[in-house]
C-alpha cells in the first residue's frame, strides 16, 4: 500500500517541488512578439550582465567587460576590463565604481573602487547576481555550493539547494550571509522597503523577500510570487515597479525528468550537457537536441506554439512585485536567453544572451490590460 501511496503522489504532487503540470501563461504573462520584434540595440556576442553606470551601459560578453555610452550619438561598445574567467555577476554603484563577480567565485573591485578589499566568506562563491545598496554595501548572489556559476544546468539537473544570499562590506572585505539553502539565487534588487532585497530563485520559480543586516526573522525568506512558468534570473528596479528577465521556460517533460533520479543520472553520465533534456539559452542549433519531435511544424514552418526548450521573456512587476505585462520572444523566435534586464529613461533593455543582442523596448509596451 506504501509504494502504490508513493506512486500516486509522485504521479500528481511530484517530488522536491517539481510535479508533471506547468503553469500556462496566461493573463499578464499571456504570449506576444514584442520581444521579437523590438529594435535592436546592438549585437554582441552572450550579452548579459546589464548595469549602468551614469551615461554609461556596462554589460559583460564572456570574460570581457565592455561599456557603451548611451545617448543622442552613442557609440559602439568598448571593452575596458578583461578577465582570465567568464564575468557571471556585475553590479555598478553609479558613480563611477564597479563589482564584477567570476565564474572562478572571485569578486574584483573596478574603476573608483579599484582599491577596495578582495571579499571574505565562510564559503566558496559563485556568483550569480549583484547589487549595491545604502553606504556602499554589495549584495551578492551565490547560486550554488556544488557548482559553479557556467554549470547552472548541472546544478538544476542535480537538483541541488546550496545557494545563498550575501551581504558585503567593500572597505573591509567582511560579509554575513542573509539566507542559505535556496535553489539558485539568480537576481537581486534593493526594493523600497527599508532593509529588504527582492530575490529570484531560480530552480524553485519564484521571488522571495530577503532583510538585510541580521534579519530579526532569522534569515527565513518570505515568497511574494511563486509557480512561474520559466526560470527567473535577474532582477532590476524600474520607475514604478521591478523588470524581471526570466531565462528558460519549464515544461512538462522537464518537470518530470527532474523527478527521475535514474535517468536523471544516465542522461549526466552518458550524454553531453548541451543535449540533456533541460533548459537552454538557445535551441535548435543541431539535430542531437531533444525535443525535435515534439515541434510543430506545416509547410516547414515551427509554429509559435511548439514545445521548446528556451523562450525569451521580460516581464514587468508593480510595485507589490506581481506580474502586470511582459515581452515574449516564441519557440519560433531567436531572441531567447533573457538574463539581464534594466530601464533606462523611458525604455527597458533586455539582453538576450541566446541570441546575441541586446533588445530596446518602450515601456509604454508594458501597459497593464
Amino acid at each position: 500500500m506504501s509504494s502504490l501511496f508513493q506512486v500516486l503522489s509522485r504521479a500528481f504532487g511530484g517530488e522536491r517541488g517539481t510535479g508533471v503540470t506547468v503553469p500556462p501563461m496566461d493573463g499578464a504573462l499571456r504570449p506576444n512578439q514584442a520581444l521579437e520584434t523590438a529594435p535592436a540595440m546592438f549585437r554582441q556576442e552572450r550579452p548579459d550582465n546589464l548595469a549602468k553606470d551614469g551615461n554609461k551601459l556596462l554589460f559583460s560578453s564572456g570574460p570581457t567587460l565592455n561599456a557603451m555610452e548611451i545617448g543622442a550619438n552613442h557609440k559602439a561598445p568598448a571593452a575596458i576590463a578583461q578577465f582570465d574567467s567568464e564575468i557571471t555577476a556585475v553590479a555598478s554603484d553609479g558613480a563611477g565604481g564597479y563589482a564584477v563577480g567570476l565564474d572562478s567565485g572571485e569578486i574584483v573591485f573596478g574603476g573608483v573602487l579599484e582599491s577596495l578589499s578582495r571579499l571574505k566568506s565562510d564559503v566558496p562563491l559563485a556568483p550569480t547576481a549583484m547589487a549595491f545598496g545604502k553606504q556602499g554595501r554589495l549584495y551578492v548572489c551565490s547560486g550554488s555550493q556544488n557548482n559553479r556559476p557556467s554549470r547552472w544546468k548541472r546544478d538544476l539537473v542535480e537538483c541541488n539547494q546550496s545557494g545563498s544570499v550575501w551581504e558585503f562590506e567593500p572597505s573591509s572585505g567582511s560579509g554575513i550571509c542573509l539566507a542559505s539553502g535556496l535553489a539558485f539565487p539568480y537576481g537581486i534588487a534593493v526594493t523600497g522597503e527599508e532593509g529588504t532585497l527582492l530575490v529570484s530563485e531560480s530552480w524553485k520559480h519564484r521571488l522571495l523577500l530577503i532583510g538585510t543586516g541580521r534579519p530579526s526573522n532569522g534569515g527565513v525568506p518570505k515568497v511574494v510570487l511563486d509557480d512561474l512558468p520559466g526560470y527567473p534570473a535577474r532582477i532590476a528596479a524600474g520607475s514604478n515597479g521591478y523588470w524581471l528577465a526570466i531565462f528558460a521556460p519549464r515544461g512538462q517533460l522537464m518537470e518530470f525528468v527532474l523527478r527521475e533520479d535514474e535517468y536523471r543520472k544516465r542522461m549526466m553520465e552518458t550524454v553531453k550537457p548541451d543535449f540533456w533534456m533541460a533548459p537552454s539559452l538557445s535551441s535548435g542549433k543541431s539535430f542531437l537536441e531533444p525535443l525535435q519531435l515534439g515541434a510543430i511544424r506545416t509547410m516547414g514552418t515551427l509554429k509559435a506554439w511548439a514545445p521548446t526548450r528556451s523562450y525569451g521573456l521580460l516581464v514587468h512587476l508593480d510595485m507589490h512585485y506581481q506580474p502586470t505585462s511582459s515581452a515574449h520572444s516564441r519557440a519560433d523566435g531567436s531572441r531567447h536567453g533573457i538574463t539581464s534586464c534594466l530601464q533606462w529613461e523611458d525604455r527597458v533593455l533586455a539582453a538576450s544572451k541566446g541570441g546575441n543582442l541586446v533588445v530596446s523596448l518602450s515601456i509604454d509596451e508594458f501597459r497593464e490590460d
